[in-house]
């Protein structure tokens, strides 16, 4: 039993649950807003426990999830990652999906009787985005697209799970906020591409990295990294998010500039080779510490909290993760 939940784990990838975890609290951060600035007289504030639980749920929603993505991209990763658990046989396959299912089953019964029961919708969702997702990435845009929807729904289930929701549910802002966390993380799932580009092109995974080649996806990743700050600032400039921005929002976009700058830098300069692997920290920092740049847009002092703990555990617990093969 230790030797499958040390697989488990191990599969689940933990220092992408910041990505998750840090979308979903965006979605907390945005309903705490609504509620108290824009609508008084229907405030109903989520509880700490309330929120503890969310939050739990939405950190470890990529590592439960993972597991599905892994049994299905299996013949990938027997060239491009032959040491992961599931491929070396150290994690059994059907149990652990097993276990993936009743945890999600589990979440849905509490976000149904204790969160709000409208919150399920983007629980479903994402849940059904993970598995297309491993078929859409062998369509090269598509994957992205999937990838950067799955995320999304994190901000939408910590939106709608932490309390009666005010209507209209899809406001200008509120699309504008889940179309920004679409486009980081559509993203940065282009560049962890690089490291896969052999064993996708064997697989027949048509992703951009595959389908435009190794040369010209680097200029690519070099582009890509501005998309996110021109797209906000368009955003700003129409009036979309009618918020004035504090000096911690700007200073902490600066820093999520300069990480996505250095992330398409990096991978510009090294797209191939054992550095690529490496990169990728840099890349789920940026992801995650842009996201936290958001949360400043509603509530600063938390953004700046999330920013450095983002910053620092990522790479910590990336770190534990030296095998690139795994």
């Amino acid at each position: 039993m230790f030797k499958f939940i040390k697989a488990y784990i191990k599969s689940m990838r933990l220092y992408y649950a910041f990505i998750t975890g840090i979308a979903g609290w965006l979605g907390v951060s945005f309903y705490e807003f609504t509620t108290k600035e824009l609508f008084p007289d229907i405030q109903v504030m989520p509880s700490a426990e309330k929120q503890i639980l969310i939050l739990l749920f939405l950190f470890l929603s990529w590592g439960i999830n993972q597991i599905f993505n892994d049994y299905l991209g299996l013949p990938e990763d027997r060239i491009n990652a032959p040491h992961r658990p599931m491929v070396t046989g150290e994690l059994n396959a059907k149990m652990a999906l097993i276990v993936s299912i009743l945890l999600l089953v589990l979440v849905s019964i509490i976000t149904y009787f204790y969160f709000e029961p409208i919150a399920l919708i983007p629980l479903i969702l994402g849940v059904f985005l993970n598995i297309i997702y491993e078929y859409a990435k062998g369509y090269g845009l598509w994957g992205n697209i999937t990838f950067g929807l799955m995320i999304s729904m994190c901000s939408a289930y910590g939106f709608l799970a932490s309390g009666p929701p005010a209507y209209p549910i899809l406001t200008p802002d509120r699309v504008a906020v889940l179309g920004l966390v679409w486009l980081m993380n559509s993203i940065m799932t282009y560049y962890t591409y690089f490291k896969d580009y052999e064993g996708d092109k064997l697989a027949g995974k048509k992703t951009l990295v595959v389908q435009y080649g190794i040369e010209k996806a680097k200029w690519l990743g070099v582009i890509f990294a501005l998309v996110p700050a021109i797209t906000f600032f368009i955003i700003y400039a129409n009036h979309i998010i009618p918020v004035k921005l504090g000096m911690a929002f700007w200073i902490l976009g600066f820093l999520t500039l300069f990480l996505e700058v250095w992330t398409g830098y990096l991978y510009y300069k090294n797209p191939v080779g054992e550095k690529t692997y490496y990169s990728l920290s840099t890349n789920f920092r940026a992801c995650a510490c842009g996201q936290a740049t958001f949360v400043a847009i509603y509530n600063e002092e938390l953004a700046l909290i999330l920013f450095l703990v983002s910053y620092i555990f990522i790479e910590f617990l990336f770190a534990l993760h030296q095998n690139r093969e795994a």
